[in-house]
């Protein structure tokens, strides 16, 4: 995982002295393949940077090393550069020499996922590392997102960073959107099932579906007892059947396993249960072979995980995402191979 991401990891100079950036994609050879889903996007996007930032700082919080650290500040610069004035995010470059990509429909500014994954991986460096213009560019981006709307699964990522600046940056005034916020989650559900957006209608995809993580969350910070009664129900009826039947789909990738663990284990925290607790471990397997293809996800020999399974086959590609997120599912297991993986980055 880590070294996978070490290998993915790339200087970006333009963003200035040290920056770094991971690339999206990369093949079974791993060499690095541009993201073309939507015409050329680009070579590396805020959305992995933001969230590559944010596992190093929990990597670092676990086992403090100067080289961790600065492979984290690293990648700070280059989520840092790619903020423009008005505090919104663009997301591509379309090399390595920098060339932002500002009028792609996954890339420019607005309402959307790396916006939102910006101010969490920000929100994790100015807890870990203290960085003032970490928490600068919080502020300039808060502007924008408590005064526009947003769907479920992007506003809970909203949620989740400023429950972080209400714990660590003494942020209270944030509390009245916060509550907001985890209302309209709440209210955003079918027979029980938190959707991701309105429109959303029968199974919710499970990338990016974090919502009873984050409800179960705000429940405990907030002392609302009625978000974590939400949150339970929607994973009986939802994350518990996945689990049980080994995420038996057509299509499973590593963030959608990551996204269910991590819903599990913040349930765990908020109510003591063992039975979100075994049902995470239960899920974490899948990452080691209980599932559709009966092959290990996570090759911990070569340090990567394949980008998913599609019937039954287990993808070549080792990209960033699939890396960034089962570290966060196996977070243990990203902390014991951190020391290998640092000799690999460029410059350090």
């Amino acid at each position: 995982m880590l070294r996978q991401l070490a290998r993915l990891t790339r200087e970006i100079p333009a963003a200035g002295s040290g920056a770094l950036a991971v690339a999206v994609y990369a093949d079974g050879n791993d060499e690095t393949v541009a993201a073309r889903e939507s015409g050329f996007e680009g070579v590396a996007c805020v959305d992995d940077a933001a969230r590559l930032l944010g596992l190093l700082c929990r990597v670092w919080e676990r086992s403090p090393s100067e080289r961790t650290e600065r492979w984290a500040l690293g990648v700070l610069e280059f989520v840092l550069w790619m903020q423009e004035p008005d505090g919104r995010w663009v997301n591509f470059v379309y090399d390595w020499n920098g060339g932002r990509n500002d009028e792609g429909l996954t890339s420019s500014v607005g309402t959307n996922f790396w916006h939102a994954r910006a101010l969490c991986g920000l929100s994790s460096a100015w807890r870990a590392f203290g960085d003032s213009r970490a928490k600068a560019a919080i502020e300039r981006g808060l502007e924008h997102v408590l005064v526009t709307a947003a769907p479920s699964d992007v506003r809970a990522l909203h949620v989740e960073a400023c429950l972080r600046l209400i714990e660590h940056m003494g942020r209270r005034d944030l509390e009245p959107a916060v509550r907001a916020w985890a209302g309209e989650i709440s209210a955003c559900a079918e027979a029980g099932i938190l959707m991701n957006n309105p429109d959303e209608h029968g199974t919710p995809h499970l990338w990016a579906h974090v919502q009873e993580g984050v409800l179960a969350d705000a429940s405990t910070e907030l002392n609302e007892p009625g978000l974590l009664e939400a949150a339970r129900r929607s994973a009986s009826a939802l994350l518990e059947p996945i689990v049980l039947n080994g995420f038996d789909r057509a299509s499973v990738t590593p963030y959608d396993v990551s996204s269910v663990v991590g819903g599990l284990d913040r349930l765990a925290a908020a109510t003591g249960e063992a039975r979100w607790s075994d049902l995470a471990a239960e899920a974490r397997q899948w990452f080691g072979g209980r599932n559709t293809a009966g092959e290990a996800v996570y090759d911990r020999a070569r340090g990567r995980v394949a980008d998913g399974i599609d019937d039954g086959r287990l993808s070549e590609n080792s990209g960033a995402e699939a890396n960034i997120e089962a570290a966060e599912a196996l977070l243990d297991d990203a902390v014991d191979s951190a020391s290998s993986a640092l000799a690999l980055i460029p410059g350090r």
